[in-house]
């Protein structure tokens, strides 16, 4: 091999180096998908990916389930409040059951167990046969113009003169 310097073949340390190139990375963008490899920010590159067409979708998604949403929340806000009026005149009921019992005032016994919000909305009805007093609550609504109705409850003591 005197003289012959051109038909050299590379070396060992040489081609572990070629073998070792790793491949470019690559942009994955939602879902996976692949965007090819990655490039430096130029005219092609602009804010956001993909179409034109879905971006800012999910701010309009949101803006159109917004008022689902609050149509949702005061529907479940009118459920506590009838529930509450329910749990009220039942205790109004046995307020003024006991006030009838002992010959008060049945009325200002029901008023006196009633939370200050639903005071205004009681009436009580004229004692039947067996002591049992009925106790009518209007529903407060949280729409206004919207009209629920009323719950009775009716509770009785045998008399305590």
């Amino acid at each position: 091999m005197p003289g012959s310097s051109t038909s050299r073949a590379p070396s060992r340390r040489a081609r572990g180096r070629q073998r070792l190139r790793l491949p470019r990375p690559v942009a994955r963008g939602r879902r996976g998908m692949d965007h090819g490899p990655v490039s430096a920010p130029g005219p092609a590159c602009t804010r956001g990916s993909g179409p034109a067409s879905t971006r800012g979708q999910a701010t309009v998604e949101l803006v159109a389930l917004l008022p689902l949403i609050a149509v949702g929340l005061l529907g479940c806000w009118q459920l506590v409040l009838v529930a509450h009026t329910a749990w009220s005149a039942h205790a109004a009921a046995r307020s003024a059951a006991r006030a009838h019992a002992v010959g008060a005032d049945e009325l200002a016994a029901a008023r006196a167990s009633l939370p200050s919000s639903l005071d205004r909305r009681v009436q009580v009805g004229e004692a039947d046969g067996d002591g049992r007093v009925p106790v009518t609550l209007r529903i407060p609504v949280v729409l206004p113009g919207v009209r629920l109705g009323a719950l009775t409850a009716s509770a009785g003591f045998a008399p305590q003169r």
